[in-house]
């Protein structure tokens, strides 16, 4: 398990979210999962984040995440060159608490945190929801999951910075709005300034990246394509980054039509 800081400074450039096999009888694949991890970890990438909308995360019993999450801990606490980002979406915070503690306990190295959303909770327990994980898994960094299209929430950027400005461990904001760029924009002139990682599975990343984003979770697909893209955004071959992106651009914008057709299987 990396130390905080370097912990942070691993999430850069491309970080999927991985996706979990099955069984044709629905059951969890689990030597399927720890050959995912493997071969998104041997694209090259420094992060990964578990359990996502990706991972059917909403699908998955106590016992399977709790099985599939230390079958990528396994393979990422004694690795010093990757992170390990462990999601929390649970909606009471007397459950996500406990939960996010577990995580760093058993080797994340940073949470993913979806605020609550079920039955719109008010903006102020909202707030008092991320404040007590923060709290809780302080000085562990974590990512707060911003995808209102998915949960109806609403977060303005002064919102977060407030939270950001008494809880120094909160240090990313997955940017899930369409289009994301004036959120990242915003976050990025706060005080303190908050990275933003793009999600929505990079159909906004060129705009993403112009506006300062300092990297994207997709799903784990295709990977190597979002590695390629974003290594030439970062070396700046801008017109090949942009010609990559839009030859990928009409397979994600379909997808994010229903997140069930990102992990649906091959007829």
């Amino acid at each position: 398990m990396a130390a905080p800081e370097t912990a942070e400074a691993l999430v850069r450039g491309v970080s999927p979210v991985l996706e979990v096999p099955f069984t044709q009888d629905g059951a969890i694949d689990v030597a399927g999962f720890g050959r995912v991890v493997r071969h998104v970890l041997g694209t090259g990438v420094s992060s990964v984040m578990f359990p996502g909308f990706a991972s059917e995360y909403h699908k998955l019993s106590e016992p399977e995440r709790a099985t599939l999450t230390e079958v990528l801990l396994a393979q990422t606490r004694h690795n010093k060159g990757v992170a390990a980002i462990v999601a929390v979406q649970d909606h009471a915070t007397r459950l996500a608490v406990p939960r996010a503690q577990r995580a760093v306990e058993a080797g994340a190295d940073l949470i993913n945190l979806l605020p609550p959303h079920f039955l719109s909770p008010s903006r102020a327990a909202v707030s008092d929801h991320i404040r007590a994980v923060l709290a809780a898994v302080a000085p562990t960094p974590v990512v707060l999951q911003y995808a209102p299209t998915e949960t109806g929430s609403s977060l303005a950027a002064a919102d977060l910075t407030a939270i950001a400005r008494d809880h120094r461990n909160l240090r990313f904001v997955k940017v899930e709005s369409s289009p994301p760029g004036q959120l990242i924009s915003e976050l990025a002139a706060g005080d303190p300034a908050l990275p933003a990682l793009e999600g929505y599975a990079g159909v906004q990343l060129p705009d993403a990246a112009r506006r300062g984003a300092v990297g994207t979770q997709p799903g784990c697909s295709f990977t190597e394509i979002y590695v390629e893209i974003w290594r030439r955004f970062a070396a700046g071959d801008q017109p090949g980054a942009w010609d990559l992106h839009r030859r990928l651009l009409p397979y994600i914008s379909y997808w994010m039509l229903d997140i069930e057709l990102i992990i649906a299987p091959k007829s």
